[in-house]
């Protein structure tokens, strides 16, 4: 193993153990002992073994303007606190997630709702169709179809029929 050990050395910058201050597994100690850990948050990060990609990129060129701005303050998945400006007229609910055009590039996002901070501040700007559901699952489609077709009823088709009476 010493050979292994060496050449696992050489290649990889030091020998891999556990960081001593965050706890990251995969830190290295290099040979003059010093360790360097992939944590960005950690005092012993060092960007050179950090995995590709890590963060997120805000894209900051464009000149899409909103006339009608809404902010939405949203933690990302890599735990970093983002604000995007949306158009509010172009905003739409799609399941659980908002989509819309955001500032300044023009692109169309789409944020969880579960991740919004100021979700009830975002909600009560919105237009009351696009905070609610637009209309029925796919199962609930299938049983309204269903019973329409058949001429029959039930009580789940009844108590779907009472949420979407249109």
């Amino acid at each position: 193993m010493g050979l292994l050990d060496f050449l696992l050395d050489l290649f990889t910058g030091g020998t891999r153990q556990q960081c001593p201050a965050c706890g990251t597994a995969d830190a290295r100690r290099n040979r003059a002992g010093q360790i360097r850990c992939k944590n960005p948050v950690c005092q012993y990060f060092d960007p050179r073994i950090a995995p590709r990609g890590a963060g997120t990129v805000i894209p900051t060129r464009g000149s899409f303007h909103p006339a009608h701005p809404l902010t939405i303050r949203y933690k990302n998945f890599a735990g970093q606190d983002r604000e995007f400006i949306f158009e509010l007229n172009l905003v739409f609910r799609q399941k659980n997630h908002f989509v819309g055009t955001v500032a300044p590039t023009g692109r169309r996002i789409s944020l969880s709702r579960d991740r919004i901070q100021n979700l009830s501040e975002v909600e009560s700007q919105l237009p009351a169709s696009v905070v609610s559901q637009s209309g029925p699952t796919p199962r609930e489609n299938q049983i309204l179809a269903y019973h329409k077709k058949h001429g029959t009823t039930s009580p789940l088709f009844e108590k779907i029929r009472a949420k979407y009476p249109d």
